[in-house]
């Protein structure tokens, strides 16, 4: 019994450090992407707009708390319906969680 719950708890610490290093992949890749903007007269875009869809898919998380990165919560905010992350309409989620 003590070697079953010894693999039971390997087994969750492994797929936690699985997540967190998905986590940070994906929050890498955001960083690295550069979007090449001419100067306008109205306010530039940041440059973590642009999220590759293919890191994260809609699947009805809807809160800052279900959220691991700010990245994340990006796409979820411009591309799932329903979310519940910008409360004051600003086009950044998670403020003050993720996206400080």
């Amino acid at each position: 019994m003590k070697r079953v719950i010894v693999i039971v708890l390997v087994g969750l610490l492994a797929w936690q450090g699985y997540l967190k290093y998905q986590a940070s992949r994906a929050e890498n890749l955001v960083r690295q992407v550069s979007v090449d903007v001419e100067p306008s007269s109205g306010p530039s875009p940041r440059k973590s707009e642009t999220v590759p869809s293919d890191l994260f898919k809609c699947d009805g998380r809807t809160h800052c708390s279900q959220m691991r990165t700010c990245a994340e919560a990006r796409f979820f905010l411009q591309n799932c319906p329903g979310v519940k992350m910008d409360g004051n309409n600003d086009g950044i989620p998670c403020e003050q969680q993720w996206c400080k």
